[in-house]
């Protein structure tokens, strides 16, 4: 099965030689479970064709708000639609889980309360997940028809299911320890509360449940359910 990434941000500079870019990232969470891969970096303005190109589509995350002017933002939403419409299966993370949600008629937000950064505790269905954050924006009105699958304190919409089209996460599961470290020494300083980077640092080390959701994604790629 092929998955089709569509890239909206870019590794923090100097890293990519190290641990490579997003889609490498997504690349190796969903390791083993029979895809293949083809990205395609909107984020440069580099589009596929249409829904048609891949079996199913995955939008990463990136340091750009879905609110933000950006000539690569509108083709983006359309394109959603598009796969929305033509039944193609949407998996969407972080800036991915957002962008999803403001082209199918949610809300997104710079979260007064502030940022959720490394080993976070999310509430699934099925108990809690630790995984790792990265952010700020999030989504605070959700699309009509989209079901609240996950919460974490002061993040109540941190992930949403489409029935039969698409599934959408808050969270980091592709980020290891390593690089999230990287980004609290290179992206954190004068942006998060220095508090809240030690207390991030802190907490690295912490078992993650990321290959549960990456199991949830693959599922959901295949079957259309995450259940």
């Amino acid at each position: 099965m092929k998955i089709g990434i569509l890239q909206t941000g870019l590794v923090p500079e100097g890293m990519a030689e190290t641990v490579g870019e997003y889609p490498d990232m997504f690349a190796r969470l969903l390791d083993g479970r029979g895809f293949t891969f083809e990205t395609y970096p909107v984020v440069k303005g580099a589009f596929p064709e249409g829904p048609e190109a891949a079996d199913g589509w995955l939008i990463t995350g990136s340091r750009h708000g879905v609110y933000e002017d950006h000539d690569w933002l509108p083709p983006l939403e359309e394109l959603v639609r598009a796969i929305y419409a033509a039944g193609k299966p949407l998996v969407g993370v972080c800036f991915g889980h957002q962008v999803i949600a403001q082209a199918l008629g949610g809300r997104v937000e710079k979260f007064a309360g502030g940022w959720k950064v490394g080993p976070t505790p999310y509430r699934f269905a099925d108990g809690v997940r630790t995984i790792n954050a990265w952010h700020q924006d999030q989504v605070v009105e959700a699309p009509q028809g989209a079901e609240v699958v996950a919460e974490s304190e002061g993040c109540r919409y941190a992930a949403l299911h489409y029935p039969g089209h698409a599934y959408t996460v808050q969270p980091h599961p592709e980020f290891d320890d390593t690089f999230t470290r990287a980004l609290i020494e290179t992206r954190g300083p004068g942006v998060v509360p220095q508090g809240q980077l030690d207390e991030a640092s802190g907490k690295l080390g912490t078992p993650l449940d990321s290959a549960a959701l990456a199991d949830q994604f693959a599922r959901f790629f295949r079957e259309r359910t995450i259940a």
